[in-house]
C-alpha cells in the first residue's frame, strides 16, 4: 500500500475508537513509555499534543511534570518546527491545524530529550508512515541526539510501510501489546 492508502485506513479505523477505549489503551501505553530506562533517564521530553484519535499523550504529560521532568511541545513556523516548554496546558492554544501549540515560552534546545513522536502508521521494522508533512524528519535529521519513542495502538501496526531514505524511524515503538526496537 501507498502511505496514502494507509493513512486513510488508519484514519478509519482510530475514527471507529471509542473515547474510554482510547484513553484506556493509551493509559496502558504510556504506562509502558514510563517504564523505560529512556523515560527514566531523561530529565526532558519533547511531546506530542494528540489530536484527532492519537494515542493521548496527557498522562504522560502530567507525569513526567510530576517527576520534575520539562516538558516541550511542538510549534510550527511554516515548514520549521520548533519545541518551547510548557508548565501547563494552559500555556498552549490551537495552532496549526488547530493542534495545540504553546503560545510562547522559552525554547527548548535539550540535545539529550526524549522525543515521543507521532505517527500515523508504522511496521515491525519501525518504518513509520506520518502526517505527510515531513516535519519530524527533518527536525530529527538536525537533533541527532534525541532519543525517540512512537506510542500507537496495535491497529496502526500494518505489514509494511514503504519506506524514503530521508524517513526517519523511531528507535522504539509501543502498543498496548507490544514493544518493537531498533
Amino acid at each position: 500500500m501507498e502511505k496514502k492508502e494507509i493513512r486513510k485506513q488508519i484514519f478509519a479505523a482510530r475514527r471507529l475508537l471509542q473515547r474510554e477505549e482510547l484513553e484506556e489503551k493509551s493509559r496502558v501505553i504510556c504506562e509502558k513509555i514510563m517504564e523505560t530506562s529512556l523515560w527514566k533517564e531523561a530529565s526532558c521530553i519533547y511531546a506530542y499534543m494528540d489530536c484527532k484519535g492519537e494515542v493521548c499523550m496527557r498522562s504522560l504529560i502530567e507525569a513526567a511534570w510530576n517527576q520534575g521532568k520539562r516538558v516541550a511541545v511542538p510549534k510550527v513556523f511554516g515548514k520549521e518546527m520548533r519545541f518551547f516548554y510548557i508548565t501547563s496546558y494552559e500555556e498552549t492554544a490551537p495552532g496549526y491545524y488547530g493542534i495545540p501549540e504553546p503560545v510562547g515560552g522559552e525554547e527548548a534546545f535539550c540535545e539529550t530529550a526524549l522525543m515521543i513522536m507521532p505517527g500515523v502508521a508504522f511496521d515491525k521494522k519501525l518504518h513509520r508512515c506520518g502526517y505527510g508533512g515531513g516535519f519530524y524528519d527533518r527536525f530529527l535529521n538536525i537533533h541527532t541526539q534525541l532519543s525517540t519513542i512512537a506510542p500507537a495502538f496495535d491497529f496502526q501496526i500494518v505489514p509494511e510501510v514503504p519506506a524514503e531514505p530521508f524517513d526517519l524511524s523511531p528507535g522504539m515503538l509501543i502498543t498496548e501489546s507490544r514493544i518493537y526496537r531498533l
